[in-house]
C-alpha cells in the first residue's frame, strides 16, 4: 500500500504558491495552503508561536514549499527606513526559517523530506530600488546551502528556486519602470508563468531528485549568469 505524501505550501493562496500546490495535488500528494487570508490555513509565518498553532492543526508534513514572500519598499535604498527592512526580513527570511523549524524536525526523523525556498535572481544580482528584497532573497539562497549541509546525510533535501520576473499579484504592487528594467534583462524577452515555476517545484519534491540539496535552481529565461 503506498503512503499517499502530505505537503505545504506557504504563500499558498496566490501566485507561484497557488501554482505549485495545484502542480503538487496533480501529483497526487495531499496538500495544505497555508497563507494571512485566502488558504486552507491561516498564519502568519513571522510570527513562530502562530505558526507552531497552525502547526498542530496541520500535522506532519513530508514537503515544504516556502513560496510566501513580500516585496516590500520601491525605493532607493538611501530612503527606506528600519521599520521597512525589519518586515521584509520578518517574512521573507525568518518565516522560511520559522517553517523549516517547526516542519523538518518530522522530516528528519522519518528518514525523508523534501524542503523547496524560493529566493529570486534579485537575491543573486540585485535589483535597484528593492535593497531590502534582494538582500532577503540572497539569505534565503545561504539559508538554503547551509541547511542543505546540516541535514545532507538525513534524507531530507533542502533546495532553493530562483525564479526571474512572473506573472503573479505580488508583482502588481512593483513599480512599472523597475518591472520594466527586470524584464529587460531576461534574453527570452518575456515574463514567466507561474506553472513553469510549479515544474520546478514538483521534481523538487519527489523522488526524481536524490542527489542535489543545498543547490539553486534558476528559472529565469536565461538571465541567470552563475
Amino acid at each position: 500500500m503506498t503512503t499517499i505524501k502530505t505537503a505545504l505550501v506557504t504563500g499558498g493562496a496566490s501566485g507561484l504558491g497557488a501554482a505549485a500546490a495545484q502542480r503538487l495535488r496533480a501529483e497526487g500528494l495531499k496538500v495544505t495552503t497555508l497563507d494571512l487570508k485566502g488558504a486552507d490555513v491561516c498564519a502568519d509565518i513571522s510570527n513562530e508561536e502562530e505558526l507552531r498553532r497552525a502547526a498542530a492543526e496541520i500535522g506532519s508534513v513530508d514537503v515544504l514549499v516556502n513560496s510566501a514572500g513580500i516585496v516590500g519598499p520601491n525605493m532607493p535604498l538611501l530612503e527606506t527606513t528600519a521599520e521597512q527592512w525589519l518586515r521584509v526580513l520578518d517574512v521573507n527570511v525568518l518565516g522560511t526559517v520559522n517553517t523549516m523549524r517547526v516542519f523538518v524536525p518530522g522530516m528528519r526523523d522519518r528518514g525523508w523530506g523534501r524542503v523547496v525556498n524560493f529566493a529570486s535572481m534579485a537575491g543573486k544580482d540585485g535589483n535597484p530600488n528593492l535593497s531590502a528584497y534582494s538582500a532577503s532573497k540572497g539569505a534565503v539562497i545561504a539559508l538554503t546551502k547551509s541547511v542543505g549541509k546540516e541535514l545532507a546525510t538525513s534524507g531530507v533535501l533542502v533546495n532553493v528556486i530562483a525564479p526571474a520576473v512572473f506573472a503573479t499579484p505580488m508583482n502588481d504592487s512593483t513599480a512599472p519602470e523597475v518591472l520594466e528594467h527586470i524584464t529587460g534583462l531576461i534574453p527570452m524577452k518575456r515574463i514567466g508563468r507561474p506553472e513553469e515555476v510549479a515544474e520546478l517545484v514538483a521534481f523538487l519534491s519527489s523522488d526524481r531528485v536524490s542527489f542535489s540539496t543545498g543547490a539553486v535552481y534558476d528559472i529565469s529565461g536565461g538571465r541567470a549568469t552563475y
